[in-house]
């Protein structure tokens, strides 16, 4: 299950581990930006809404079996404000989003990731600016934040049945997201601070997604991955 699948790095996952033959259950709260692809199904979902994904896990364990690889992608991006304009409500917002989301899908997951035969992964998508500390998202940071203190107590907690917990930290990618607050100048900026001077895209992130979900990412957990072309780091 890949949530915020339908459009961005969420699609740019869900295209990967479907061409790596897996099924992909894709959930979102809007249509998939393009045709779904052979081994993919798209369910709405609104990760908030604790309901709404205790049904569709159910679904998707009524009609597959099981759960072995849950991505938790769907997140909001803040557009520039204050500290000192930020409301309590729009913390909440963010909060519920991308923190609770994941939460509430690890919750209506849990069994089936302990059952799964694959060994369950949970793969969380954060955020570098947690290091950074990005000056005017206050609400977007803190709630990154939040998500790598649950990945790391995910991951304690499922350990002991196999499953695997990880955070993957993207750099700046130009994604229909990103782009409604970030200008192209601002992407070549953040692109020229790496050690690798070329832009990260979403098939870059899916790709370290994969590899936390294959076999060779069995004793990986707890762990935050940054995919930024060494930008962090200068």
């Amino acid at each position: 299950m890949v949530t915020g699948a339908a459009q961005g790095i969420g699609r740019a996952i869900a295209d990967r581990l479907a061409a790596e033959g897996s099924i992909v259950v894709c959930l979102d709260i809007q249509e998939m930006a393009a045709p779904v692809v052979q081994g993919q199904e798209f369910h709405f979902c609104d990760v908030t809404d604790a309901h709404q994904v205790q049904d569709v896990v159910a679904k998707v364990l009524d009609e597959h079996g099981g759960v072995d690889i849950l991505v938790n992608n769907a997140g909001l991006l803040e557009q520039a404000r204050s500290l000192r304009d930020v409301t309590s409500e729009q913390l909440h917002k963010y909060f519920d989003t991308n923190a609770v989301g994941p939460m509430l899908m690890v919750q209506a997951a849990y069994d089936a990731l302990i059952a799964s035969k694959w060994r369950g992964r949970v793969i969380n998508i954060a955020s570098r600016t947690f290091f950074t500390g990005s000056s005017r998202q206050p609400a977007y940071v803190a709630s990154k934040g939040a998500l790598l203190g649950l990945t790391r107590v995910m991951a304690h907690e499922l350990g002991q049945y196999g499953v695997t917990v990880n955070a993957v930290l993207p750099s700046q990618i130009a994604s229909p997201g990103t782009r409604r607050y970030t200008s192209d100048e601002s992407f070549a900026s953040t692109m020229s601070r790496q050690a690798i001077r070329e832009f990260v895209s979403g098939d870059d992130v899916a790709g370290t997604v994969a590899f936390l979900a294959s076999p060779d990412g069995t004793m990986m957990t707890g762990q935050t991955v940054v995919c930024d072309g060494g930008g962090l780091m200068r």
